[in-house]
């Protein structure tokens, strides 16, 4: 295969040009986020089956044509667990490029793992082992060795190996189009805005706090979350989750006693106190947000322990059907999560919903029963 190193505009042209008439291609990023808000772009790479490239968005100076090919509806995205890929291109361009299809999210269609990592999946559909080395590397240190580059190629040389894999044989076994839920979450825009109003429900241990406590804690965190986009820096570097608790249950009302907070940084203290204080006081006077659940949730009784059952041997059915394992179709705690009332689960989502989760829903509200005819189970 060709590889290419493309660090200027005219070299990112020619290979655009290059891709006229491709129905997808295989695209992976590497970024870095450890001192800033948003990730910082530092590499694209990009594959076909006959071509392999890394390009430079740090000396590329104009990525319009790039974004053309990436928004270009004809050409699907070929990613790997590309989730954080997709963010960055949300806040590039404030929308997410489509159609995609994610090789994480088709494998266990195949009899994969959950959550394969691509070196994993990498191994089992080639028989390669790709080297971890460069993993934890600085990407927007210049030049990039040589042994990066190849690093960073080899996440989309093989991601097009991949995806000619999976998606014949998923074809194969007419199940592509069960993917199409799952690949439209993922190009979700939802799934990329951090909302400041609700960063309060990413603070560790919220849910201990109550009343006011709780409603400075929640404003203080919305707080931060806008000062975090606005400077463009991590949220913790202002103000960690622990010290934000500290500061809503202590509640200080002066700038010395808000000094004395265990954690909170000197710099922050002084360019932010007085604004921390006034949110104190409005938090004080506030009705806080409702907070989700936290408490363990109850064991299942005998009598749902027995319905567990009874689903389960469905699942077992479908999936000796489908050939796959039972457990990448529904746990058991997943059972019970269902036999208890709770809808927010894995197979009530994307193809487990088609594939077995109508079904037992309908099995739960009594209108699919279930019996045994010439010893072998029978559902209608």
């Amino acid at each position: 295969m060709e590889t290419q190193y493309i660090d200027t505009d005219d070299k990112l042209q020619a290979f655009c040009q290059r891709l006229s008439g491709v129905t997808w291609i295989a695209l992976d990023t590497e970024f870095m986020r450890e001192r800033t808000y948003y990730p910082q772009l530092c590499l694209i790479q990009i594959a076909t089956p006959n071509i392999a490239v890394c390009i430079d968005p740090l000396t590329c100076t104009n990525l319009d044509v790039l974004m053309d090919v990436f928004y270009n509806e004809s050409i699907t995205k070929v990613v790997h667990s590309g989730g954080q890929d997709m963010e960055i291109f949300y806040h590039l361009q404030g929308r997410v490029p489509t159609p995609l299809f994610d090789t994480q999210i088709a494998a266990p269609l195949l009899g994969h793992p959950e959550q394969a990592g691509y070196a994993k999946l990498v191994a089992a559909i080639t028989g390669t082992q790709l080297e971890k080395a460069h993993t934890r590397a600085d990407w927007s240190h210049r030049p990039l060795t040589e042994a990066q580059q190849k690093y960073a190629l080899d996440d989309v040389i093989y991601l097009c190996e991949i995806y000619l894999s999976l998606k014949s044989k998923l074809e194969q076994r007419d199940r592509l189009s069960w993917l199409e839920d799952d690949f439209a979450q993922l190009a979700n825009k939802q799934r990329y805005e951090n909302s400041p109003q609700l960063a309060w429900k990413r603070v560790k241990s919220i849910y201990k706090l109550k009343a006011n406590k709780l409603a400075i804690a929640q404003a203080l965190a919305e707080w931060r979350e806008h000062a975090a986009q606005t400077d463009n820096k991590p949220r913790g570097w202002l103000i960690k989750d622990d010290v934000l608790s500290d500061i809503a249950r202590q509640q200080p009302e002066t700038m010395s006693q808000l000094g004395r907070i265990r954690g909170l940084n000197e710099k922050i203290h002084k360019r932010y106190g007085q604004t921390i204080l006034e949110l104190i006081q409005s938090g004080k006077k506030n009705i806080a947000q409702t907070v989700p659940d936290f408490s363990k949730s109850a064991k299942p009784n005998v009598r749902q322990e027995a319905i567990v059952d009874l689903l389960n041997a469905v699942v077992h059915l479908r999936a000796a059907e489908q050939e796959l394992n039972p457990n990448q179709l529904a746990s058991r705690k997943e059972l019970q999560k269902l036999v208890m009332g709770d809808t927010d689960i894995e197979i009530l989502q994307g193809w487990r919903h088609k594939l077995i989760g109508e079904e037992l829903c309908a099995v739960l509200e009594g209108g699919l029963s279930i019996s045994v005819a010439e010893g072998k189970l029978v559902i209608k």
